[in-house]
């Protein structure tokens, strides 16, 4: 797997850091040398990442845990919905909300408040309501939709979380940590590793990058149910 992997990963640009005026400590580790004004990460490094974060979630997809999706920068939000509903996972492909794991009770509500609302209008109930009712319901499940909508279906706190760019999703990142939930992330050398359980070391911003390491993860979890 390493040596087509690794041309995969260079092809896609995964072995471009930062600055290193932008670098965090704990990615010296990670780094091969510099180009230019970028630090270039070790791809050896990349595929033991990936190589580890795929033998955790063949262990969460064995035993049916729940796992959540988390990226909503522009390059990571359509890869990580779209990986996540391939395998019916929960995902935030937008700004995390705060107290999303850590006030877990109070999104539920508000998830069950989108149930409710989809499945009046699914079932054609909204002719009941006034236009103006009808105006402000519709108005409330785009709302939920928008905040909530990759979320639907999760009945409890996740298992783990694969986050795309920790640094970005810092909110997210620790949320999970004081909740002693287990983070797969795909960092740059900006990132602090040491709030990451399974760290894959690689250009978060690069939406090759970012795909193939989804890619990798989801294969290794539909390996594990299969």
């Amino acid at each position: 797997m390493s040596d087509q992997i690794i041309e995969k990963l260079f092809s896609a640009g995964a072995h471009f850091g930062l600055s290193p005026k932008y670098r965090h400590p704990s990615a010296a580790q990670y780094l091969f040398g510099k180009k230019g004004s970028v630090e270039l990460i070790d791809l050896e490094q990349t595929v033991k990442g990936l190589e580890g974060a795929r033998a955790f979630v063949k262990e969460l997809a064995a035993e049916r845990k729940t796992i959540l999706f988390v990226g909503g920068k522009a390059e990571a939000r359509g890869q990580v919905a779209r990986v996540a509903m391939a395998i019916g996972a929960p995902y935030c492909a937008a700004r995390w909300i705060g107290g999303t794991l850590t006030n877990w009770s109070e999104i539920k509500k508000r998830l069950s408040r989108l149930e409710e609302l989809a499945e009046i209008r699914e079932k054609g109930e909204l002719t009941k309501f006034t236009k103006r009712e009808r105006l402000l319901i519709d108005r409330e499940i785009v709302n939920l939709e928008r905040m909530f909508g990759g979320l639907r279906g999760m009945q409890k706190l996740p298992d783990a979380l694969v986050v795309i760019d920790p640094k970005r999703e810092a909110a997210a990142v620790t949320e999970a940590n004081s909740l002693s939930i287990p983070v797969v992330a795909l960092l740059n050398t900006d990132c602090d590793r040491s709030k990451i359980s399974y760290p894959i070391p690689g250009n978060d911003a690069s939406k090759e990058t970012i795909r193939l390491a989804l890619d990798e993860i989801v294969k290794a979890y539909e390996e594990a149910r299969q």
